[in-house]
């Protein structure tokens, strides 16, 4: 038994996602309004204007999106900040419908 469990564990493979931050900020291309910026910090908060929790992030992109639908939205996220915050953000912007999306980190 022993032979099969080392056997068997040479095939088992995780699977992850590799995320690579930008490093530079985004250049945004004909950009007739200002975008809307989506913070988050090393203290897991979100900013859309003002702290925002994770529970209505959706809500103020909803808000964010309809006063301005052709802007784009801009996610600024703090180098130490959790991968999932800007998981949990494009996961928010993909349920409201925005589109456009540039990503920048902040020192």
């Amino acid at each position: 038994m022993l032979i099969f469990f080392i056997v068997t564990t040479l095939f088992v493979r995780e699977r992850g996602l590799d995320i690579s931050r930008p490093t530079t900020s985004p250049q945004v291309e004909n950009a007739s309004e200002p975008p809307m910026v989506v913070r988050t910090d090393n203290t897991n908060t979100f900013w859309v204007d003002q702290p925002v929790e994770r529970l209505s992030l959706q809500a103020n992109l909803e808000r964010e999106n309809a006063t301005r639908p052709q802007a784009t939205m801009l996610v600024v996220a703090h180098v130490d900040a959790m991968t999932d915050q800007l998981v949990a953000v494009l996961d928010a912007a993909k349920i409201v419908g925005i589109e456009s999306i540039s990503m920048a980190t902040q020192p």
